[in-house]
């Protein structure tokens, strides 16, 4: 999968962007990124969705419908998700939401998704938490223009996201499309953690410990993005249990 959005909708952690050295390639422009990804996979078998200059999700349908490392794509009122792995308690969790059998891991976490960010009952962090089995997740909600993303703990799931020559930010499950598409900017997109596109990157395990950039060396001996760690010498305030009438914007922020 490839995830691209510009930095109006965007603004990532600053330490992921690197400077690109004499010896390294140039990072590449969103427009040859997707044409590069969408060439190298069968077209009858990818699609991708353009929202404008500012957002657009590429897939590419698995081999094997039975794989037990899924490949979803959903859309549903103007939210599309994009998701990888699988949940052991999708079962119950469909009971928990009052959710159809039918529903699959990625129409739950467009539901789940929703919920957050029209009623807010619970913290993002427990929601997320609440998810067992290995998965990664990207959201893009067209209407509000806001991404949400997400990894399990468990190293299950790869995701990796860089910066790319105009500084929208690229995520995908594929290494090698960051590479060749973000020179030294980019990284894995840290295990144990959720961003959102208003509120940041943080630690769904640790959400009362702030996140701790730590600078990236490849192979070379040069800077190449950076790891984001829970800083364990780190403390905030804890998150505030919000009510129903609460909305999304709220999952965050910290008393």
């Amino acid at each position: 999968m490839l995830a691209i959005f510009s930095k109006e909708v965007v603004q990532p952690p600053q330490e992921l962007n690197s400077p690109a050295t004499p010896s390294s390639k140039k990072p590449k422009h969103p427009e040859e990124i997707v044409k590069d990804f969408m060439s190298c996979h069968d077209p009858d078998n990818t699609f991708s969705v353009c929202f404008g200059n500012k957002s657009l999700i590429a897939y590419v349908r698995p081999e094997n419908s039975f794989s037990m490392n899924q490949r979803l794509f959903c859309s549903l009122d103007d939210i599309y998700c994009v998701f990888l792995g699988s949940l052991n308690n999708l079962s119950s969790l469909i009971k928990q939401y009052g959710l159809s059998k039918s529903t699959n891991e990625a129409m739950f976490v467009v539901q789940a998704y929703r919920t957050l960010r029209d009623r807010g009952p619970y913290p993002a962090d427990q929601v997320i938490k609440d998810l067992d089995g290995s998965f990664g997740f990207v959201i893009y909600d067209s209407k509000a223009g806001t991404v949400f993303a997400s990894l399990d703990a468990y190293d299950g799931v790869s995701l990796y996201w860089g910066i790319a020559a105009d500084g929208s930010v690229v995520i995908s499950d594929n290494l090698g499309v960051l590479k060749e598409s973000c020179s030294k900017s980019f990284a894995p997109f840290p295990t144990g953690c959720m961003f959102h596109s208003e509120q940041g990157l943080m630690s769904f395990e640790h959400p009362t410990q702030k996140m701790k950039a730590m600078p990236r060396i490849d192979s070379e001996g040069v800077m190449c993005g950076a790891n984001f760690k829970v800083d364990v010498h780190s403390k905030v305030q804890n998150m505030p249990r919000v009510g129903s009438e609460a909305n999304w914007a709220a999952w965050g922020q910290h008393a």
